[in-house]
């Protein structure tokens, strides 16, 4: 005989524990189960976990707005301590050039106006004051290393910038999901690690609950697929790819660690980057270092893979990514020994999670969360909860899409938006920009 719950969140991640934490709260009986050793030891440790609001749809950028309220007040939403000290929200705010890619922003800050998110326009003057060290020329479209004019400006200096002085990061992704772990335990939470599942069963239509690697049938009416990268082998294990519109897949994604520009302390005077014009993203991190990633350009190949089984060393990215910030940022130092993560993201069709039921009766999903949902995974968490609550209740949110009330901006966002059989966006960026 084995264990029995009211519901399985599959992940322990930021996000899967954030789901298991409102569930908690609802007075279920939750186990969180994680293949890995520890809360936040997958995607979420890889993380850059920046708190921005630009996305390229209204519900995304209100859901991003609403995020950061829950993250200002970290330890009261949590309610319950932790013995290895709280996660920090650093309030660096966030500056995102005005390029061609991104339409000079002008439809983003349309966006930003409606759900009333606060932004600066900045000039070429405001972006020097703040950046001395930038180079505002033009160098795009992004390039590789070995394309011709490589480094060499295509035009002018840039107009301007928008700037978010609400924004910033977690200091530390990893001990966030830890904090939402013991606030899920404090409420009665449950969580098992190094325990890989091979079966999702059913019975009757219906999801019956998993069966681990070492044989233990663990029983459940309500199962929940937030397991990242292995988010698709978790849907084929269900059988629930048929009647899914929109899928995900696993993608292999390399950050830098380096140091700051000299002359200049980025970890406290610095700001989040977002460049469009060479694919580039940054924050700043300890010990005046910095974060810098890519935004997907077209150029770059997207290395889709296999979650058990990836290659972890860095590779020709690394050295791209680093030499593209420094187009903007001429005196970065991009010899300095090789650091920073190898991870993957968890993508969808449209770079759009899927937070949704399933045709499985029981089965849910929040899916394809990786790159840019980090900063919504306290207010996921809630929706989630939310709509397996309206679901088993006999909603039909499928033929009727579930309304969920962001409390902190007072603006409804319609999980429609979210579903698995919507149809392609074709207003997303198709980037980790979401």
């Amino acid at each position: 005989m084995g264990d029995s719950y009211d519901a399985i969140v599959i992940g322990a991640g930021i996000v899967g524990s954030c789901v298991g934490l409102e569930l908690s709260k609802r007075g279920l009986r939750v186990l969180n189960i994680d293949r890995l050793p520890a809360a936040g030891y997958g995607s979420t440790s890889g993380s850059a976990a920046i708190i921005r609001f630009h996305y390229s749809t209204i519900d995304g950028c209100a859901l991003a707005y609403e995020g950061v309220f829950v993250w200002r007040n970290w330890a009261e939403h949590l309610g319950a301590a932790d013995e290895r000290g709280l996660a920090e929200f650093r309030n660096a705010g966030c500056m995102v050039l005005r390029t061609e890619a991104n339409e000079f922003l002008r439809p983003m800050c349309e966006r930003l106006n409606t759900v009333g998110i606060p932004w600066e326009d900045w000039d070429r003057a405001k972006i020097l004051e703040r950046l001395p060290f930038f180079d505002l020329r033009r160098f795009g479209p992004a390039k590789l290393l070995a394309d011709e004019g490589f480094g060499e400006p295509t035009g002018p200096e840039h107009d301007g910038a928008v700037y978010f002085p609400d924004a910033g990061y977690v200091n530390d992704p990893q001990l966030a999901a830890h904090n939402v772990q013991r606030a899920a335990e404090a409420v009665g939470g449950t969580f098992r690690f190094n325990a890989e599942i091979v079966e999702i069963r059913q019975k009757g239509g219906r999801v019956a609950g998993v069966t681990l690697a070492d044989g233990s049938r663990i029983d459940a009416p309500v199962v929940v697929n937030v397991g990242g990268p292995h988010s698709s082998k978790l849907n084929a294990m269900a059988g629930v790819q048929d009647g899914m519109n929109i899928t995900t897949r696993a993608l292999r994604q390399e950050v830098a660690h380096v140091p700051a520009p000299p002359g200049f302390d980025f970890e406290h005077d610095g700001c989040v980057l977002t460049d469009s014009d060479i694919g580039m993203f940054a924050r700043p991190d300890s010990g005046n270092n910095m974060l810098v990633g890519g935004e997907n350009p077209a150029c770059d190949p997207m290395d889709w893979a296999d979650p058990d089984n990836f290659d972890r060393n860095f590779s020709d990215q690394y050295t791209v990514q680093l030499y593209r910030a420094a187009q903007r940022m001429p005196t970065l130092p991009v010899t300095s020994p090789t650091r920073g993560v190898v991870e993957l993201y968890d993508v969808s069709d449209d770079w759009i999670p899927i937070y949704d039921r399933t045709d499985l009766d029981g089965f849910y999903v929040a899916i394809g969360t990786s790159g840019n949902q980090f900063k919504n995974a306290p207010t996921a968490g809630r929706l989630m909860a939310h709509l397996i609550t309206e679901c088993e209740n006999g909603h039909d949110h499928d033929s009727n899409p579930i309304q969920f009330r962001l409390p902190n901006i007072g603006r409804d966002i319609n999980l429609g938006h979210y579903s698995r059989r919507r149809e392609i966006n074709r207003d997303s960026s198709f980037s980790v920009l979401g």
